[in-house]
């Protein structure tokens, strides 16, 4: 399967991001997406993909940084990288008071203006939307941007079913992380049951949010996302490795061919 969206860019992983993914590909995880938080860490993830065969990146300012310096030359630099497979994350995060709401909007906006006009001017990606407590907030301003609304996923899913309605009903995708496996978080498996299971994803959103049975170790990695999926196919009840396939195609057909597992040759 893939993790669709990890932060190895972050100090935890220093120095040993091929041995992270050696432990992720052992148990099946054959790809994964390394998620920018602001401008110079977008141009960050793009260099550690290029260092890997199978590790993609993400452009984007995250809200909880937007009071970092914003480089947007240097965002559309990393998004023409060919090895970045999406804008983001970016969004509203009402969980904290800083950055303040204005600071977080005003950083969403400005970037989705330069999406779309990059957009228009052929760098066309999916689009990984962060949003904690701010779903009434931040649905309008995603479908007032005129992008299909199936070009958006909604990460790391923390919501509850009303929640994951608007999501679904402006087209978007849901991927799910370590959440979905604690046991005070009863809301987002009642809501897993409802998506669509062609606009399911999940991820481990690491170094942080260990699914159980891991609860706790640090950091989260992407090997563990196997659990997630594990997870989710139980709160729906679904047969795992039919959804492990199909967990697959739905992250492929948003993200793009180059994640598709590769084919293994003959000797």
């Amino acid at each position: 399967m893939i993790d669709t969206h990890c932060h190895l860019t972050f100090p935890e992983f220093a120095g040993r991001v091929s041995q992270v993914l050696d432990a992720a590909s052992r148990v099946g995880v054959h790809s994964a997406i390394t998620i920018a938080t602001t401008t110079a860490d977008a141009i960050r993830t793009t260099e550690l993909a290029a260092l890997h065969p199978r590790l993609f990146a993400s452009a984007g300012v995250h809200p909880l940084y937007s009071d970092k310096p914003c480089d947007w030359a240097e965002l559309r630099r990393a998004g023409e990288h060919p090895k970045c497979v999406a804008w983001g994350e970016l969004g509203l995060d009402n969980h904290y008071d800083k950055p303040p709401a204005a600071q977080q909007r005003a950083i969403l906006e400005e970037q989705l203006a330069h999406i779309i006009r990059w957009s228009s001017e052929g760098l066309a990606k999916p689009i990984i939307v962060h949003c904690r407590k701010a779903f009434a907030d931040l649905v309008p301003i995603l479908a007032s941007t005129g992008l299909p609304g199936e070009r958006f996923v909604f990460h790391c899913f923390t919501g509850d079913s009303n929640d994951v309605r608007m999501a679904l009903d402006m087209g978007a995708y849901i991927s799910f992380t370590g959440v979905l496996t604690f046991p005070g978080a009863p809301e987002v498996r009642a809501a897993a049951k409802i998506v669509p299971i062609d606009r399911l994803m999940v991820e481990t959103d690491s170094p942080f949010l260990a699914p159980q049975p891991v609860r706790g170790e640090w950091p989260n990695e992407p090997r563990f996302v196997v659990h997630v999926a594990e997870a989710l196919a139980q709160a729906r009840g679904e047969d795992p490795i039919q959804l492990n396939e199909q967990l697959d195609e739905n992250a492929v057909r948003f993200f793009g061919e180059m994640l598709r597992q590769p084919r293994m040759t003959a000797q």
